[in-house]
């Protein structure tokens, strides 16, 4: 790696076309406003606009409208955009496209609702070889490689790129951090649960930063908060062994961190965070019956907060709070990324409240 890396981040993902009805339904609406999101992209963007890091994307787009306004939304965030992979498009998305994500934020007793429309993506067709990692982390230079489940587990030739991708980041001394981000949708017909669970395990050795803890058992809800002082008592007992014999099997492993949450209603959550860093724990602060407008991208902008904690300041405590709470500030403005400021988190994450600030 040059003495001076020219990134700070790089993600490796597919970017949608988010298409939200706002206060409405996906199904009733005429109009939506247009946003862009990714599970991995909102990780580049959130760590650019909010925490000030160099970062860039990794992806392809058919070469038409739709993948223009992406790029122009991209471009907003102040993501590079120099390594997107632009892919002639065919005129009627036959064998290329861009994906659409259309998805209503719910309300109350209505939950959130998504529908992708991804199939044939550009992204979603990328393979070894379409990106030269020696050349990216060898020659240009970065200091942490961000990938996920959701780009991973788009289609064969998408895992064998990520395996690729973080086979290289190794090699560089290239930080990697992977969020398992299962999604049911992507693995219904690819062996479901146990099927992305089997190519996590194959990326798990290269993985330095994992976002979720890797079992054999599907994710479950919380369970109904039983200690008074602590809404989370229960699901941090859980977690901790599973992260301990996690960090036993790969020894990589120096961060393994997940976000807390449990549903009151669509619109009022409770959330936090856990942290296990090189042998010692750390939890962010409860934000109990916490309100929401759009919960869509609040994991992402966590692990933008906690890739800053740990690659900027050192510190894993203040990664799991800056992680939490960007990712709380995210829940309260619309679209996949955040809206908030360095200042607003840091607040938040010392126990700030909502005054008006004038």
């Amino acid at each position: 790696m040059p003495a001076q890396p020219a990134y700070d981040l790089l993600s490796l993902g597919e970017v949608l076309l988010r298409l939200d009805p706002g206060e409405g339904r996906v199904r009733t609406s005429r109009q939506f406003t247009a946003w862009e999101g990714g599970g991995e992209y909102n990780v580049a963007r959130g760590a650019r606009r909010c925490f000030g890091l160099r970062s860039g994307i990794l992806t392809a787009f058919a070469d038409n409208e739709i993948g223009r306004l992406i790029e122009d939304l991209i471009l907003q965030g102040g993501v590079d955009t120099s390594l997107i992979k632009w892919v002639p498009y065919d005129g009627m998305g036959k064998r290329v496209r861009n994906p659409i994500n259309f998805t209503e934020r719910g309300f109350g007793v209505r939950g959130a609702k998504g529908s992708v429309d991804r199939g044939h993506s550009a992204a979603s067709q990328i393979k070894p070889g379409d990106f030269d990692f020696d050349h990216l982390f060898g020659t240009l230079g970065c200091k942490w490689l961000h990938t996920g489940g959701i780009f991973a587990g788009l289609s064969e030739s998408t895992a064998e790129i990520t395996i690729q991708a973080c086979e290289a980041a190794k090699k560089h001394g290239v930080t990697v951090s992977y969020d398992l981000n299962y999604r049911p949708s992507l693995w219904q017909e690819r062996g479901g649960f146990a099927g992305s669970q089997a190519l996590n395990r194959q990326l798990a050795p290269y993985v330095n930063v994992m976002i979720g803890v890797l079992s054999d058992e599907p994710p479950v809800s919380s369970s109904t908060p039983t200690d008074p002082t602590d809404i989370f008592a229960t699901e941090d007992a859980k977690l901790r062994p599973m992260m301990l014999k996690l960090a036993a099997q790969y020894p990589n492993l120096h961060t393994i961190a997940a976000t807390l949450r449990r549903v009151h209603t669509a619109s009022v959550n409770d959330w936090g965070a856990l942290c296990w860093h090189k042998g010692s724990f750390h939890r962010s602060r409860n934000y109990p019956r916490f309100d929401i407008l759009d919960r869509i991208g609040a994991g992402d902008s966590f692990v933008a907060g906690l890739i800053h904690g740990l690659l900027v300041e050192n510190d894993a405590q203040k990664a799991v709070d800056y992680g939490a709470a960007h990712g709380a500030l995210a829940m309260t403005t619309p679209g996949d990324t955040s809206m908030a400021t360095f200042p607003e988190v840091q607040k938040l994450a010392e126990g700030g409240d909502a005054k008006v600030q004038r």
